[in-house]
């Protein structure tokens, strides 16, 4: 499928135990784990909590995860680019580029987990 069918929804957090359950509750998912939150019925996005040591000033701390098939990681990335995009990091390819959109909001493209990773 080249179309994204699955997508994350990542906060950072400083305070993960206090953020998690209002996630939970506001979506009505579950808490999975010590970090995610997950819709009960398998439909919407898992969100996760990854924890900070400080808050990062003038940064977002809301970004997507964007999973595609390993084979069209490359072509995704082009489009986004050429679409307006820009290459924030490359610093944890191959598992994941980070871009963002003109106004700086970020997204994660990663190719779908196997047995290389």
């Amino acid at each position: 499928p080249s179309k994204a069918q699955v997508m994350q929804v990542s906060i950072d957090a400083t305070d993960i135990a206090t953020l998690r359950p209002f996630w939970s509750a506001v979506l009505g998912y579950d808490e999975l784990g010590d970090e995610d939150v997950v819709d009960p019925l398998g439909l919407g996005p898992v969100v996760t909590f990854q924890q900070m040591d400080d808050p990062r000033p003038r940064r977002n701390r809301l970004h997507i995860d964007v999973p595609v098939p390993r084979d069209q990681v490359e072509q995704r990335i082009v489009a986004a680019l050429a679409a307006g995009g820009h290459l924030v990091t490359d610093a944890f390819a191959p598992h994941w580029w980070t871009l963002a959109d003109a106004e700086g909001n970020e997204v994660d493209v990663a190719p779908w987990a196997d047995d290389r990773d």
